[in-house]
């Protein structure tokens, strides 16, 4: 048989010098042939396997990026919807202290959540409310009121007075930006709806007075 060209490194270490007969020779090429196709297969496997495994870290970072980007764009919407917007460093309150002032904010209509800094800089970069970005660093909550502007921060407020804990950050109502003794200051105004009743029952009382000065007259006339 002709002589292969395929040298002898893909054997193992036998003495070569003694693979000098015809037979030996034909052996030779055998197993260098089998050790050969058994390379090429074993590279074709890992190949296939470095592709599938490729295949899955591309899928899963292609679903973390439209699960991050849902985020992102669900903190845009409460933003462009919110009366005003609070954010809150929560660290140090308990887990039963949370649950209370979380049942607090929904009887307000509060909108509560915890984001990723980096995911809400992300959602307000470029827009009004970037200044906001200035305070987040560290443990971040955010509060959103659709309908009463100083509700998140006044029911925070009671929290933070009650619990002890927690610090405002900063935020925005109606649209204008107060640091965190701004937003201790809106915390002390009344709702829209406590404002309201005050104001209704100043201009009654002087139409009740009024009505009954009408009436004392009406009734002396009557005397007379």
């Amino acid at each position: 048989m002709p002589e292969s060209r395929l040298t002898l490194n893909f054997l193992p270490r036998y003495n070569v010098n003694r693979l000098t007969s015809p037979r030996s020779r034909y052996y030779t090429e055998l197993s260098g042939v089998f050790h050969l196709r058994y390379l090429q297969s074993t590279a074709q496997r890992l190949d296939q396997l470095l592709q599938k495994s490729m295949k899955g870290v591309t899928h899963s970072m292609k679903e973390a990026y439209i699960q991050k980007q849902a985020i992102i764009d669900e903190i845009k919407d409460k933003f462009e919807r919110a009366e005003s917007a609070v954010v809150i460093d929560y660290m140090g309150i308990t887990v039963e202290q949370a649950d209370a002032m979380r049942k607090k904010l929904r009887e307000a209509n509060v909108d509560y959540t915890v984001y990723k800094n980096t995911l809400v800089k992300r959602a307000i970069d470029g827009t009004e409310y970037e200044k906001m970005a200035e305070v987040l660093e560290g443990p971040s909550a955010f509060a959103f009121s659709y309908d009463d502007a100083t509700a998140p921060a006044r029911v925070l407020n009671d929290s933070i007075k009650e619990f002890k804990k927690m610090q405002f950050k900063g935020g925005f109502v109606e649209g204008e930006y107060y640091d965190a003794e701004g937003i201790t200051q809106v915390a002390s105004i009344p709702s829209r709806d406590v404002l309201i009743s005050k104001f209704m029952g100043s201009i009654q009382s002087p139409i009740a007075n009024f009505a009954r000065v009408v009436k004392q007259i009406a009734e002396q006339k009557e005397e007379a």
